[in-house]
């Protein structure tokens, strides 16, 4: 099984680069971030030609997460549990993968800029609702895959240059500390841990040459349970969706995972 993370900035605004990207991955799960469209507004027959089931979660302009499967989706979780207040749509759950299942969730964690100020509190907050769903979802002993665009830079080795974004949300300290908590819980960071490779990127920004210099920043993961990481095969960032016409600024994960 193929699962694959993905923030695609504005499924209908990039429709055809998705398509072709779908295409081009081949995967079973596809979780999409910043799809930027309410929830029946998503392009639903396009994407269903392809084979795909689809479960949304969307907002208009803003945000929204996406789940898409070849086989049939079960228990479909909008919302981050224990974070009912919150009404951007952030998070998706759901079950699927028929008789091998494997629970996922396609997760976009708030970006935090400008910090210091109340957006960086509101991702700390949504980040510890997620380590509480997260340990939740280990008590039920199943193959869980928490992909997403998190917004955050695990390491120094994960940006072009450091001191660049030393003063970004995406690299203070609380939020690198937050990401780590939920590794603690028992969750494996899929490529650290796999590829361990530094200076591997799955954003770019469109400003100031950013792709061609290629002054990227990792921050698209897999954090994987037990369960998952006893299936994970390998771990690949497909950077070629960046160079098509009008890419996203973002770049698949993709994970393959033993049936």
């Amino acid at each position: 099984m193929k699962i694959a993370t993905w923030n695609v900035n504005s499924i209908k605004a990039r429709l055809p680069t998705v398509i072709q990207v779908l295409k081009d991955i081949d995967c079973d799960v596809v979780c999409l971030q910043e799809i930027k469209c309410e929830t029946d507004a998503f392009p639903y027959m396009e994407i269903e030609e392809l084979g795909y089931q689809i479960e949304a979660h969307g907002q208009k302009s803003y945000n929204g997460v996406a789940i898409l499967s070849r086989t049939q989706i079960e228990d479909v979780q909008r919302g981050l549990p224990g974070n009912e207040d919150d009404d951007q749509a952030r998070y998706i759950e759901v079950l699927t993968g028929g008789d091998n299942p494997m629970r996922v969730a396609s997760i976009y964690l708030p970006n935090g800029n400008p910090f210091p100020g109340e957006k960086f509190d509101y991702k700390l907050r949504w980040m510890e609702h997620l380590r509480n769903r997260a340990k939740e979802l280990l008590s039920y002993e199943e193959a869980v895959v928490l992909a997403g665009d998190y917004n955050v830079i695990p390491s120094d080795e994960d940006c072009w240059d450091p001191n660049a974004w030393k003063d970004d949300a995406l690299a203070q300290p609380e939020s690198r500390a937050e990401f780590q908590k939920i590794q603690w819980l028992g969750y494996t960071e899929a490529f650290a841990t796999l590829e361990g490779k530094s200076h591997a990127y799955t954003f770019w920004d469109y400003q100031r040459g950013a792709w061609q210099k290629d002054h990227g920043i990792r921050i698209d993961h897999l954090l994987i349970s037990p369960e998952a990481s006893d299936r994970i095969e390998k771990i690949e960032i497909y950077k070629t969706a960046r160079g098509l016409e009008k890419p996203s600024d973002h770049v698949p994960v993709v994970g393959t995972f033993r049936d």
